[in-house]
Parts: structure tokens; sequence; C-alpha cells
């Protein structure tokens, strides 16, 4: 009876004593209990990571309840890989930025992560950062909105604009055939230089399509999604114009496929694929590159029966998405963190200062707030004016397959003088359909 009398008043001590500790940290306004911790991945980039470090310590000190880790994204063999493995062993995060749309579709098809417009406070992101165009085009084919983008980069073509004013032009051509106009004129005066020197033309790697057919196709189909769900909806007459396009280059001997080093730069090519990043680089490597006097930018050449305005392009960009597996209250907690972060256009000025990437917002070139910054950066202001008009990859799960097809049985094969453009088409049409079956 005294062992029994002694554990009796041991466990009464010991309940007496846990809720005293607890009345007490109740008093002294610990409140670490009503804390919920969100893990944010960035991407594996030190300008990213410096600038989600910064407002998560900026945006709990306004919101103490809760707690967002940044943490750098694992990259090797790739980060897609090791998200994949995250969410595999059950230990993904919260939400992370550095998504894009072609892989949020394999993501969002294994049911791994949320539809943003079913949460709580998502409209209020979209007016409040007014970016409601931009994000017309970020819709999947189920409808639902699976990445929010941080960024867009809409791509442009960099003209080597002194070597255009030598050849008696004094901007870049808008159409095909004034394009065609300036290869011939350029062959004329510099037999040795090309309009297009750039050897990923007749590589058939999958992302590179990115940065040359889709630039050309999204402008001469009006921003066509190419593949949706499980459908191939390319726009043919678009497409075989595109090819025929760069088979007139390539008649002219405008095009050169083999590996040149700095080809743009060093004038070898006067047109080229530019993204923002680009002149930052140029002011560290190649300060002879000046804006305006040695190149300048323009969106993607058009179809001759095509309006020139409000030209459609590639955007190169990421997004943030949040993961099935976040509980309710980290899920409500990651859209109180979106939604401070993108209410407030200083958040989107500061990561433009930092990164160079023009954020995903439809008035860039209106918003008072980054009037400063375009002052100082014109070379980026065309970006800027581009990204309404800047359309995503395609947000289908084997776009892997799918855009390697368009390099191998089409653009690849016209490049190098192997295919017809219609036959290219078809071939790739039919290759993209056995893929999506």
């Amino acid at each position: 009876m005294k062992k029994v009398a002694s554990m009796i008043l041991a466990a009464s001590l010991t309940v007496s004593g846990l809720a005293a500790c607890g009345n007490q940290e109740k008093d002294s306004g610990d409140s670490r209990d009503s804390v919920t911790t969100i893990e944010f991945w960035a991407a594996p980039n030190p300008t990213q990571q410096v600038y989600w470090k910064e407002v998560a310590q900026e945006f709990t000190k306004e919101n103490p309840d809760i707690m967002v880790n940044v943490s750098p994204m694992k990259e090797s063999p790739t980060s897609e890989a090791s998200i994949q493995s995250a969410i595999a062993g059950k230990s993904a995060p919260t939400m992370s930025e550095n998504i894009n749309r072609g892989f949020a579709a394999q993501l969002a098809e294994s049911k791994a992560l949320l539809p943003l417009d079913e949460l709580d406070g998502w409209d209020e992101v979209k007016k409040s950062r007014n970016m409601e165009d931009t994000m017309k085009g970020w819709e999947f084919a189920d409808g639902h909105q699976y990445v929010m983008p941080i960024y867009s980069n809409p791509m442009l073509f960099g003209w080597r604009l002194d070597i255009l004013k030598e050849l008696g032009f004094t901007e870049p051509p808008k159409t095909y055939s004034e394009m065609l106009n300036v290869a011939k004129k350029l062959k004329e005066k510099y037999p040795d230089k090309y309009v297009w020197a750039k050897a990923d033309l007749a590589d058939p790697t999958a992302w590179k399509r990115w940065f040359d057919f889709f630039m050309l196709y999204n402008a001469a189909s009006d921003g066509n999604k190419f593949v949706e769900g499980s459908d191939f909806t390319g726009d043919e007459k678009a497409g075989v114009e595109v090819l025929k396009f760069v088979n007139d280059l390539r008649e002219e001997d405008a095009l050169m496929v083999r590996q040149a080093k700095d080809p743009f730069e060093s004038g070898l090519g006067i047109f080229t694929d530019i993204g923002p990043w680009t002149i930052s680089y140029w002011a560290d490597k190649f300060p002879e590159m000046k804006w305006n006097e040695t190149y300048t930018l323009s969106v993607p050449p058009v179809p001759d029966d095509m309006d020139t305005k409000d030209v459609k392009t590639f955007a190169d960009t990421k997004g943030l998405v949040v993961y099935a597996s976040a509980t309710k209250e980290q899920q409500e907690a990651a859209m109180k963190f979106i939604n401070w972060v993108y209410s407030n256009s200083e958040n989107d000025l500061k990561w433009l200062e930092k990164t160079n990437l023009p954020p995903a917002r439809d008035d860039l070139t209106t918003n008072e707030t980054f009037k400063a910054f375009f002052e100082n950066n014109p070379a980026l202001q065309p970006y800027a004016a581009a990204v309404p008009n800047a359309i995503p990859p395609m947000d289908n799960s084997k776009y892997n397959d799918i855009q390697t097809f368009i390099g191998q049985h089409a653009f690849n094969p016209v490049v190098k003088g192997e295919k017809d453009p219609k036959d290219g088409w078809k071939d790739m049409e039919e290759a993209i359909e056995g893929a999506l079956k």
C-alpha cells in the first residue's frame, strides 16, 4: 500500500508540476505551442536564397505565430529529382519556388500539389499583385492553377544593331520577309557572317526548343497552347510557317549550326535569343555590348500577314507551389505568407534588384515602384513590356518527350535541310500524338 500511495503521490506531483509549467509558459507570453512552422525551399541560386530569407524574417516579425524556415533545394542530380525524392520519402516542404509548368504537371498528376485556386486568399493575391492577365496563360488543362509565377522572363531576340545599320537598316525586321531581306543584304556585304549562328538549332535536347522553336511558334500562332491535356492542339498553319521560315534562312546560307565561341558577341551571327540575365553578364564580360549602340532587342518576327503589335513569345519562367502533404494549418500559413509578400510591390522591387528577373506582373512598365529601376536599367525595359505577352511552358507531364520530338522530327532536320517543312510537321505531330495516348 505504501508503494502504491507513493506512486499516486508522484504522479499527482508530476501532473500538477506540468500544469504549473504550462500556466507559467502561457503567463510569460511564450507562444511556442501556437507557432505554425512552414518549410520553404528556395531555388539553388544564392541571390534568391538571400531574398527569401530576408522577406521571411520580415514576415515573422509581423506574424510571430508563423515561422518560415528557408533552405536551398538540393540540385543533385537535379532540383526536380530532389523534390520527387522528398515527396516519395514523405519529407516534402510546405512550399517551394523554382517550379516550371511542365514539372508542375507531373506533380499535379500524382496529386502532390494543391490547386492554389482552391486556397483561401488566392484571388486576393492575383488582384493585389496585379497579375490577372499574366495568370491567364498559367491555367492548367483541368482548369486549376498549381503554380504562381514568381518571375517571367519573356525571351526576346537580340540584334547586332551596329551591323544592321551598316546594311542600311535602322531597326530590327518585324516580319519574315523583312528578315529574309536582311539576310540577303548581310550575305552580299559579309559572306562569312550569318543571321543566326547557333549550334543548338541542330540539337534535339528538349529544353533547347524553348529558345528557338517556341519563341517563333508562340509569335506565329498568337500563343496557341500546342498541347492541352492529352490532346495535341498545335496550329499546323503557324507551325509550318515557322519551319518554312527557318528553311528559307537556311537556303539563304543565313544559318550556322556548328559550334563557335561567342558568335553573337563577335558579330559572326547578328540575331539570337537573349534573356535578361545576359545583360548583366555582358556588362561584366563584354562591356563593348552597349544597349541601342552595339545591340538592340525585339520580339520574335512574325509571318507577313500578322499584326506586329502585342507579339507573343516564350516565357522562361518558374513559380511557387504548395505541396499536398502540408497540414491545414500550414496551408493557411503559406497563403498568409504569399499574400504578405505579394501585396506589397516593394517586395517585387527588392526581388528585381537582387535577381534582375522581371516579376510576373501586368504593371511593370506603369507602376511607379519600378520606374527608377527601369530608368537605370533601360535594356531591361523591353522585357518588362513583354511580360503580359509571354507564354509559359506547356502543362504536360510528358513535356520532355514532346519537345524532344519537335527537335528530332521537325525543327532539327528542317534546319539541316534534311526534311521538308510540311513533312517535318506531319512526322512531329504523329510522334507527339503517339506519346500522348
